[in-house]
């Protein structure tokens, strides 16, 4: 076998393991904790501080507001976290978990997207740089540039539990203001009423 033959091989081979050990982490997660590994990201992030703001758990995570709140929405369903509207300014939503989600991070495993980000973050800028380029490379071989990106979940565990494409419509239900519950669309962060 030449070398660059070997190279492919090795690069191939590397590939594959990424793709295994995101889709093992995933179907670890969701046997023992029941969620999918963003969501479990999520919950471990918010449990690093008392309340998180909805885009400081965004910016922490490398996503847009906008899935968040998708990855909100279902934790809130399941009564893992609250979101609090600020009584000094109606617009700043913080996000805090409850007795459940507490008990929930002190028994759940790694997620493989917090391992990836760690290590990233530990590495230089120029080797992050080549990461990126050489990565670039690879979509480009594909043609994929132009397909968005998506979160890193096991299909098979993420088709079961919420349906493939399955989109959130910015809105959720639940908020404690007041006392009382009302709909917010956290696109505009106006009250749905």
């Amino acid at each position: 076998m030449s070398d660059k033959a070997t190279l492919i091989q090795e690069i191939l081979h590397s590939v594959r393991r990424l793709f295994q050990a995101v889709n093992e982490h995933s179907k670890k997660v969701e046997r023992h904790t029941g969620l999918t590994a963003p969501q479990l990201w999520a919950i471990k992030i918010i449990a690093q501080e008392e309340q998180v703001m909805v885009s400081e758990i965004a910016e922490r995570m490398y996503l847009h507001p906008a899935t968040v709140v998708g990855i909100l929405d279902r934790l809130e369903q399941q009564g893992l976290v609250v979101r609090l509207r600020s009584t000094h300014d109606r617009r700043v939503v913080r996000v805090e978990l409850t007795e459940s989600g507490k008990h929930l991070v002190t028994k759940s495993p790694q997620v493989a997207q917090g391992l990836l980000v760690s290590g990233l973050e530990k590495l230089t800028f120029n080797s992050l740089k080549n990461i990126s380029l050489s990565l670039d490379q690879m979509v480009g071989i594909l043609g994929a540039h132009k397909i968005p990106p998506r979160l890193m979940v096991s299909l098979k565990v993420y088709g079961k539990k919420y349906g493939r494409g399955t989109a959130t419509n910015g809105t959720a239900a639940g908020i404690k203001a007041g006392g009382r519950h009302e709909r917010i669309n956290y696109r505009t962060r106006a009250s749905v009423r």
